[in-house]
């Protein structure tokens, strides 16, 4: 097969990726080339070894591809899983591609040794057939584990591509790897070399969207959020931080304004069918004390359905208004009253027991009670 490829003479060299914890993962090179034909083996357990025969199909030759190389400077799992990620995040973003490894848009080969501290590199095996992020993770999982019990029972690692099985979560040896000078690379004479200039390269930069690390510092800040909380990733993730600030900025309470997107959004693309304006003015109720938390939900469960609307009619409509602290002081007496239990083992420093009487005053209340309220008001009774 004849596959054209850029290899040792790449468009981008030395660059570099920012995983959690400022952990930094090299990029050594990213090169153009041509995808090629893709092999089935029919018979036995779908790989080469044991089956009765191999179909190719060249539907997807030729078609280009950018391979990307990244440095040995991945040491788990789990920093794979989130190099990967945020590579993912940012193809999608600059819209290179969809990024979709279960479709083949984006497919990622893993390249695993093990070593001693103190000691060198150890040979590595390439792991192939990994389909999704998760996969990733515990392919190198148990490649990892399956070369440190040869080093220890005195055997030698065999440099391999190995194929990985889904279904019984191990390795398989594909075929023996080859060294680079085993593929016979050749210039070929029909191309010309490419050399963009600075003029294109800034063009292009300029051009270039906020990226998802940028865009969840941003988030965080306006939010007060720490940058790598589940609420900040999954809004980013899904495109909708343009969302949340602007709402903040209208004046809703960046915090809430965060959890209510994240909770009744996720159906939802960048562009949420409530208004910002609608949202903005639904959670400065919520935050003015005009609404409880519980109340909130409801209430953007019907902008939700109905596509937006007036927050303080839709709240007029289902009798919806603050309880004065007299209200609640009446049902924290009763809640006490119905579970005398619970408000002894409370006092005597049981945190779950205010729990139930928490949940006793919301449901006499039929969810009007503000719970941080009626928190508040235990508290100060237990003295």
């Amino acid at each position: 097969a004849y596959q054209i490829s850029q290899y040792d003479r790449p468009l981008n060299i030395d660059g570099h990726l920012e995983i959690a914890d400022g952990i930094v993962i090299g990029v050594e090179r990213a090169h153009l080339e041509e995808d090629t034909g893709k092999s089935t083996h029919i018979g036995g357990s779908g790989r080469i070894h044991g089956s009765e025969g191999s179909l190719i199909d060249f539907n997807r030759a030729g078609v280009p591809l950018v391979e990307i190389v990244s440095r040995p400077d991945i040491r788990t799992p789990e920093q794979a899983r989130q190099y990967v990620n945020e590579l993912r995040a940012i193809l999608v973003e600059i819209g290179a591609s969809d990024a979709r490894m279960e479709e083949g848009s984006m497919r990622v080969d893993a390249n695993v040794s093990v070593r001693r501290p103190g000691e060198e590199f150890g040979t590595r095996c390439e792991i192939k057939n990994v389909n999704s992020v998760r996969s990733l993770g515990r392919a190198i999982d148990f490649e990892a584990r399956r070369q440190v019990a040869l080093i220890s029972d005195g055997e030698v690692i065999q440099q391999e591509t190995r194929h990985w099985d889904e279904g019984d979560g191990r390795t398989h040896t594909l075929r023996t790897k080859e060294d680079a000078d085993d593929y016979r690379y050749f210039p070929d004479p029909d191309l010309v070399p490419l050399d963009p200039g600075d003029e294109w390269i800034n063009t292009v930069r300029s051009q270039l969207p906020m990226l998802p690390a940028a865009r969840r510092i941003r988030l965080a800040e306006v939010t007060g959020q720490a940058v790598d909380s589940e609420a900040i990733a999954t809004v980013v993730e899904r495109r909708q931080d343009d969302y949340v600030v602007t709402v903040a900025e209208i004046g809703g309470g960046a915090e809430r304004v965060l959890v209510h997107v994240k909770e009744a959004f996720s159906e939802q693309g960048s562009e949420p069918s409530v208004p910002a304006a609608d949202l903005a003015a639904l959670v400065a109720m919520e935050v003015g004390g005009e609404l409880t938390s519980t109340q909130t939900k409801t209430l953007l469960g019907d902008l939700v359905e109905q596509g937006g609307g007036d927050p303080k009619a839709r709240a007029a409509a289902r009798g919806f208004e603050a309880m004065d602290t007299s209200e609640l002081d009446g049902f924290v007496d009763d809640a006490i009253a119905a579970d005398p239990d619970a408000w002894a083992k409370f006092c005597a420093g049981d945190g779950k027991a205010m729990g139930a009487l928490v949940g006793h005053v919301m449901r006499a209340s039929q969810g009007q009670a503000d719970g941080k309220a009626v928190t508040a008001i235990l508290i100060s009774r237990k003295g």
